[in-house]
């Protein structure tokens, strides 16, 4: 497997194994340099790690369904841009926003971004709303318009999880808010892997602001290791009961090539605030990420395997 260029980032193509890679249990690629490596995995929750073209850097904690809180927007976005794909810069289909989304603008209790009913967007740009500032009432705005209900979506969402072989997960809503949406690190690394592979969901995750037209409200991602150690998106998540959740991808050069690396860290401080489990999820990530950008072109080569140049 390799990483191949493409506008706006990169993405894993081709046949075959990963460089050095055995198979667990689960099936999945497990390269042997992860032997080699100690990286700082978190004393909480669970996280899971990968390099395309290289293979899994492990997991730890017990891979139990656990709340995602907004980490459940990824799976939004993958089926929206499933059923209604879009080209590289293009705006995609128009959305006209009804009253329940303007209604639910704004609230005290959950996050939200701002639509004008009966106003069009695109759906490109309710896209950047649902994913940068984690607007829940535009995910639920974007499942209505694509299935008709809340329900039907979620039940794509189901099958699209199934299909991607991700066994221990359910999706109860679209938007995160309900703790009974339940996943693992493992398949939420799944999930996160599959969804680059699209260069339009590359972009958007890697959209560090976006402003709500007709409004002049502009929003920073809420993935604060955007833009920093290569980190190129995704997604964010934090609730009481999920704690802080955070899916990352980052870009690393290793022997001349450009690999991505995609890590799930989940459940860091579950039962807090928010803002706690999140700075601890984005600390847990950046510690990974900061270990794995050191050493990992070193472990390769003390393994056999591709190294620095």
């Amino acid at each position: 497997m390799v990483l191949a260029a493409a506008a706006g980032g990169w993405y894993a193509s081709g046949g075959g194994s990963p460089v050095g890679a055995a198979v667990d249990g689960t099936g999945e690629a497990v390269a042997p340099v992860a032997r080699s490596l100690r990286l700082p995995w978190p004393d909480e929750g669970q996280a899971s790690v990968a390099v395309e073209g290289i293979g899994s850097l492990g997991t730890r904690g017990e891979q139990k369904p656990v709340p995602i809180a907004s980490l459940t927007k990824v799976m939004t976005a993958y089926v929206i841009l499933e059923g209604h794909p879009m080209r590289v810069g293009a705006p995609g289909a128009a959305v006209v926003a009804d009253q329940k989304s303007a209604d639910e603008s704004y609230s005290s209790v959950e996050t939200t971004a701002p639509v004008l009913a009966g106003r069009t967007y695109t759906q490109r740009r309710l896209l950047e709303l649902m994913m940068v500032p984690s607007g829940n009432n535009i995910a639920r705005l974007l499942a209505r318009w694509e299935a008709g209900q809340e329900r039907a979506f979620v039940a794509k969402m189901n099958r699209a999880a199934a299909g991607l072989g991700m066994r221990a997960t359910t999706y109860t809503g679209v938007s995160g808010m309900e703790a009974s949406t339940r996943s693992t690190s493992d398949d939420q690394l799944r999930l996160a892997r599959a969804a680059m592979k699209d260069p339009v969901f590359r972009q958007i995750v890697a959209t560090a602001s976006v402003t709500a037209p007709g409004t002049g409200a502009t929003f920073r991602n809420t993935n604060r290791l955007l833009g920093h150690d290569g980190v190129i998106g995704l997604k964010t998540g934090s609730s009481t009961p999920a704690g802080g959740n955070l899916a990352w991808a980052a870009t690393q050069r290793i022997a001349g090539t450009t690999r991505l690396v995609v890590g799930v860290v989940l459940h860091q401080r579950a039962g807090t605030t928010p803002a706690e489990g999140s700075a601890a999820a984005h600390e847990a990530g950046r510690a990974l990420i900061t270990t794995i950008r050191a050493d990992l072109p070193d472990a390769l080569t003390r393994a056999g395997g591709i190294g620095r140049r």
